[in-house]
């Protein structure tokens, strides 16, 4: 009998035409006739429209201040300052993110302790955070990977009773909630990205969200030196004209153009992508091999745009069939999925061997007292991140016929698994 896989001759699941279920972000005439005004009016520089843009960033977070910066790694830089992160100090992030969730502590002169994750959301295990606590832990990075909200109660009931500033990543997650709260307004503050390809997107950009004045205007100072003269705090107030990190980390006028329209119609499309998005797992529940890497119903948590979304993978309940060669039959059957997660930050060797600033030893352990060097099966849960997890597609519109074609081709492949072990 001919086999049903496409990899093995079979017909591909995918037969209808995506046209642009995949097409991100969107741009209106709207949108281009913004960036025009920006043009015209010779004004890519300044920050007029760049703070309408925070006013309105604010407001739909409920928060009382958000700064605009040129990347998301300026804001979470700028987020760490502001958390009074220094030399000496550490702080804790999982290893399983982008790196700018972490190394900008480096230049701060503080070090990275890296804890585990849960196995099913992939964001911080806070019972290892505070396993991992010292008396020198200034700030717990708390990622919403993969769109996935992190749990932040325990994590701020840690952080809390230590101390400890909590700095939300929220670049993959833009809009979702926890237990009905919007990520990036637990934390003591929260920092993002905001560029081309993120779920909000602006063009190429960062920003920051709190609502502590003296977390805003150190961000403020350390980036935006003309703006720090605005500051309330004569501390801070003094050091106008210059930068006190040395950065120029405004956000430029074409990107704060974009990002306004951009958010203005962020809700509705963002709901539409979540619809999508659930309507896929939904047709692929109790299918052997995959779950769905979403909170779980009637928690009140979502995925915001489900930006970079994946899958959780099950080897034991495919008779061991690998997730490449999972992967590659899915691929023959229409539908781009890859294997594997970022790559985990703790044995990388910016992290392990760079001297970065000329100290004579590994920057990440220049200015502390002890050395936080974590090896190969320091983080297990971590370490096996990468053979269990699989991209999926990001369905940006509500496409009945064409979601369903897609859910087809991993049901297809999971349900003749057993031709691939052959």
């Amino acid at each position: 009998m001919a086999s049903e896989l496409a990899i093995n001759g079979g017909q591909q699941a995918i037969q209808t035409d995506p046209e642009d279920i995949f097409g991100w972000p969107i741009i209106t005439p709207e949108d281009e006739e913004a960036v025009l005004e920006v043009l015209r009016a010779g004004e890519m520089s300044g920050s007029a429209v760049t703070k309408k843009f925070e006013e309105e960033f604010a407001r739909w977070h409920g928060m009382d201040y958000a700064l605009a910066s040129n990347t998301g790694t300026a804001a979470l830089h700028t987020a760490m300052f502001g958390c009074h992160v220094g030399v000496g100090d550490e702080i804790i992030c999982q290893s399983l993110t982008w790196w700018a969730s972490a190394l900008p502590a480096l230049n701060l002169g503080a070090t990275v302790v890296f804890a585990e994750i849960d196995p099913q959301t992939l964001t911080l295990d806070s019972e290892d955070v505070e396993r991992k606590i010292t008396s020198r832990t200034k700030a717990i990075i708390a990622v919403h990977l993969y769109g996935h909200p992190a749990d932040m109660d325990p994590i701020m009931e840690v952080a809390n009773a230590h101390g400890i500033k909590v700095i939300e990543d929220v670049s993959h997650a833009h809009g979702g909630l926890y237990k009905g709260k919007l990520v990036g307004t637990m934390g003591h503050v929260a920092a993002m990205s905001v560029m081309s390809f993120k779920a909000l997107a602006t063009g190429e950009g960062g920003m920051l969200v709190t609502n502590d004045q003296e977390i805003y205007e150190r961000a403020v100072a350390f980036g935006h030196h003309e703006r720090t003269g605005l500051n309330e705090s004569p501390e801070l107030s003094k050091f106008a004209g210059l930068p006190m990190g040395g950065f120029k980390y405004r956000m430029h006028q074409l990107s704060s153009a974009v990002g306004r329209g951009q958010l203005a119609h962020y809700r509705e499309r963002m709901e539409e992508i979540q619809k999508a998005m659930n309507y896929f797992w939904d047709l692929l529940e109790e299918v052997p091999g995959i779950r769905a890497h979403r909170p779980t119903e009637g928690s009140g948590s979502t995925m915001g745009g489900w930006y970079a979304p994946n899958g959780l993978y099950v080897p034991e309940e495919l008779d061991g069939l690998s997730l490449e060669e999972f992967c590659e039959a899915v691929r023959a059957e229409g539908v781009e999925t890859r294997p594997g997660t970022n790559e985990l930050l703790h044995p990388h060797p910016v992290f392990n061997d760079a001297d970065v600033y000329g100290h004579g030893k590994p920057t990440r352990i220049a200015n502390s007292d002890r050395d936080v060097r974590q090896a190969v099966g320091s983080l297990p849960v971590s370490e096996k991140t990468a053979d269990r997890v699989y991209s999926i597609p990001w369905f940006k519109h509500y496409r009945p016929e064409i979601i369903q074609e897609h859910a087809e081709a991993f049901r297809k492949v999971a349900a003749h698994a057993n031709e691939l072990r052959e």
